[in-house]
């Protein structure tokens, strides 16, 4: 069964419709390789482009400088990476966003501060080592989780004072447990209770007054039992219920 995408009439990017007449590429229609409405750079629908440079990607760098933005930046995920170059100052940030994703790492550490965040996560997402933690400040939260995703974790508590709960809690889930300890006073309880799931058992009496039920709870569920048992009087029922159920256990 055809999709829409490939029943919609073709038209260009303008929105005006056109024919395989004036063509300059009627040579590889014998071939399959440009069929009107199915594999076409004329076509404005993404996906009809990017199956054009998929199928002649060595056409690719002769489309880097058309005036749809769409057509540049899939001619850039196809053309040759020296020929890419010139989109760094690419007016669109799709189309510079791209760029990052295909150039040498060299040319990508020169647009890590890009005014758009697209172009900074490109970047994020191919810079390692230093340059990636060079980008862990970055005023956009979009950014610094994808450095968060990447960056190795032994380097994530350089990060600990993010201005977002977001941030921390992607950081608890991949920093090493024995380096969470400055985690466990955040600001944020659900950063508390996350960090407080991973933390070593012994950790936990710290947290008995924790002003959050849920990090309480924790506590009553994971710290060692002459701990746990310190809250079955809490002024919750289900952190007393299991506190109280903790009784049982034989003494550590």
């Amino acid at each position: 069964m055809a999709t829409s995408d490939e029943t919609e009439a073709a038209v260009d990017w303008t929105g005006r419709p056109f024919s395989c007449q004036d063509c300059p590429h009627k040579d590889l229609r014998a071939g399959g390789r440009c069929v009107l409405g199915r594999i076409c750079v004329r076509d404005k629908r993404s996906k009809r482009i990017d199956s054009f440079f998929a199928g002649n990607p060595e056409l690719a760098g002769d489309y880097l400088d058309h005036l749809y933005f769409e057509v540049r930046a899939l001619a850039a995920q196809y053309a040759n990476p020296f020929q890419v170059v010139r989109l760094m100052k690419d007016r669109e940030p799709e189309v510079r966003a791209m760029a990052a994703l295909r150039l040498p790492i060299a040319r990508v550490r020169d647009m890590s501060k890009d005014k758009d965040r697209a172009v900074r996560i490109a970047c994020a997402l191919r810079l390692e080592g230093a340059d990636l933690v060079a980008m862990a400040h970055d005023e956009d939260e979009h950014v610094r989780l994808t450095v968060v995703r990447r960056l190795d974790p032994s380097l994530l508590p350089l990060m600990f004072d993010d201005p977002s709960a977001t941030v921390r809690r992607y950081i608890v889930g991949r920093a090493p447990p024995d380096r969470l300890f400055g985690l466990l006073h955040d600001a944020d309880p659900v950063v508390r209770r996350e960090a407080a799931e991973r933390v070593a058992p012994d950790a936990l009496a710290q947290l008995l007054n924790d002003p959050d039920l849920r990090v309480r709870f924790v506590v009553a569920d994971r710290a060692p039992r002459d701990v746990a048992v310190r809250l079955i009087d809490d002024e919750d029922l289900e952190v007393r219920a299991r506190a109280r159920g903790r009784m049982a256990e034989p003494s550590s």
